[in-house]
């Protein structure tokens, strides 16, 4: 017999807020007056330790800067400026999660982001999470198992008992291994529809 859902994880970029990725990219490429494509290789170059944790926002930048060989910028957060200028909430995915809340459903966040995103996530004052794991606070990234178990364990509940939502479909498949049930976010109305099919009460 199935078990009943207790809690729902939702990820963050990409699911609650239009995905960040690809305007950040043009953002930053435009501050360091450099190309999408060049910005873009730097990134992915120390992107990992960033979203781990494992470097501060002043090194990522002088680590970038000294991959594309041009000055390290000087304003006191460059990512807390562009993320902040991108920051886009999907009112009607932040109300299913406030509608779950309501029903009694444990709510939780699970997103592979940088310091200074997570600082601004802290500064909107969002009341319906139960938990909140962030990669750059954890030191791992999904699909890392562990951090999937990570958000069960400290919501109380069984993998088997919770939900989680992504737009990632590696991000999804690492849920799966660990026995979350898992679904691939495309939009609200087809998330509604496969939460229902869960028996989690979307209504």
């Amino acid at each position: 017999m199935a078990e009943i859902i207790k809690a729902v994880v939702f990820d963050w970029g990409g699911v609650l807020i239009d995905d960040p990725a690809y305007p950040l990219v043009q953002y930053f490429a435009k501050a360091l007056s450099v190309t999408e494509d060049d910005y873009l290789k730097a990134y992915q170059e120390f992107q990992e330790d960033f979203h781990k944790g494992l470097i501060t926002e002043d090194k990522f930048w002088a680590k970038v800067c000294a991959y594309l060989n041009i000055p390290k910028p000087k304003v006191h957060s460059l990512w807390g400026q562009g993320f902040k200028s991108v920051y886009s909430p999907r009112r009607r995915v932040f109300s299913l999660a406030r509608l779950l809340c309501r029903k009694g459903y444990h709510i939780g966040l699970l997103s592979n982001t940088e310091e200074p995103s997570m600082c601004y996530f802290y500064q909107q004052g969002y009341d319906i999470f139960d938990v909140l794991v962030f990669s750059c606070e954890e030191e791992i990234v999904k699909p890392q198992k562990a951090i999937y178990k990570r958000v069960v364990e400290r919501l109380g509940v069984k993998p088997q008992e919770t939900v989680f939502i992504d737009n990632n479909p590696e991000f999804v498949d690492g849920a799966k291994q660990v026995g979350l049930n898992a679904v691939l976010f495309k939009d609200i109305d087809q998330l509604k529809k496969d939460l229902a099919r869960l028996f989690v009460k979307v209504e």
